[in-house]
């Protein structure tokens, strides 16, 4: 049988109407929309303000439960949670949350983020991710998209408040139910996280950058870049093939002149493949064509894949390059290395076992 639509689908206004139209006054949609969004009520019997009738015709037709939370891994060091949720059709999606301290004026105050997935699995196919082992399955649903944060909010048990689209899939290749969702999640009666608390990442979805830079809306870019020349990027990313680095770059100077941010390039650091010093000096040049800034990655393992990380010394060694050519930039360390937090790992592990081996 197919899966009841989900609810957590439903705008207020969208509410409005589906309530109105049943012959309810409109206040009920707005009580409705608090169990849903403020309350986070698990099923419709609990809607104890709500007509009986009402409640019983939204049990029978509809669910507010679009994924259920399957196994939950937490890093030794620090409080990274990676859990695996299971959907209506039984595939398997991945998300993370990611504590942060972060700075304000002398004191520190946590940030809590969510690393969410936009499809089960990915087509995309990029080399040394773990995701797209398994191969691409489906997009991600409005409601399965918003049901991660939902969830991680109740295991976390305290409010998300800045995402990343950073998960399994390519978020710009489910373009339609990302803007979707992305509407409901700033939404003021909805999740009311503001868009520059969001962060798209995308392996260089050309058409896709130019639907989310139409959607005007403040977000942060993250594009994964990982080669600052064709012959390097195409040997990890196929997508380079279809959209090389001669259409990608000009969208992101597109980008950048309309959503007056500044882009995020991410660069995986792996060994014998784009790590050698040269490469630093291409990607210098790279971003400083867009006033982007980098972010380097040591590579975390994934099973079944031939890449390795670089030593420490060379890592440091290659963004020190950046910093002599002035580019902004940041070394991170992958949080829950301990738990396959890198996208992809903990399905894989549960569905494919040595897939790609």
């Amino acid at each position: 049988m197919d899966a009841l639509p989900c609810l957590l689908e439903y705008s207020p206004e969208a509410l409005t109407e589906l309530v109105t139209g049943l012959g309810h006054k409109a206040y009920r949609a707005t009580q409705l929309t608090e169990w849903i969004w403020k309350h986070r009520a698990a099923d419709f019997e609990s809607m104890n303000n709500l007509p009986p009738d009402l409640r019983q015709y939204l049990a029978e037709h509809f669910s507010l439960r679009p994924l259920t939370v399957v196994e939950v891994n937490q890093s030794a060091v620090g409080a990274t949670r990676k859990f695996l949720s299971r959907l209506a059709d039984g595939h398997l999606v991945e998300s993370v949350i990611i504590p942060a301290a972060q700075g304000n004026g002398g004191a520190q105050s946590e940030r809590l983020t969510l690393c969410v997935s936009s499809q089960v699995g990915c087509a995309f196919g990029c080399k040394f991710c773990a995701s797209g082992l398994l191969g691409f399955t489906r997009n991600l649903t409005v409601s399965e998209i918003l049901g991660q944060i939902t969830a991680a909010e109740e295991l976390a048990g305290e409010r998300i408040d800045n995402l990343v689209f950073m998960g399994m899939g390519e978020p710009l290749a489910n373009i339609d139910n990302l803007l979707a969702a992305l509407t409901l999640i700033m939404h003021p009666k909805v999740l009311n996280i503001g868009a520059r608390h969001i962060t798209i990442s995308t392996s260089g979805n050309v058409p896709g950058l130019r639907r989310l830079a139409e959607f005007n809306r403040p977000i942060r870019l993250a594009v994964s870049l990982h080669g600052a020349s064709d012959d390097v990027r195409s040997r990890v990313m196929p997508v380079n093939k279809k959209w090389p680095l001669s259409q990608l770059i000009p969208a992101l100077q597109s980008w950048r002149r309309t959503a007056k941010h500044i882009i995020t390039l991410e660069y995986i650091l792996i060994q014998d493949v784009n790590a050698a010093l040269p490469e630093a000096e291409k990607l210098a040049a790279l971003a400083a064509s867009l006033h982007a800034k980098v972010n380097l990655i040591p590579y975390n393992k994934v099973e079944g894949l031939p890449w390795q990380r670089p030593t420490e010394e060379h890592c440091r060694a290659f963004c020190r390059v950046l910093v002599r050519h002035r580019i902004p930039v940041t070394m991170r360390y992958e949080k829950g290395h301990d738990i396959n937090a890198a996208c992809g790992q903990l399905r894989l592990r549960r569905e494919g076992g040595s897939a790609g081996a």
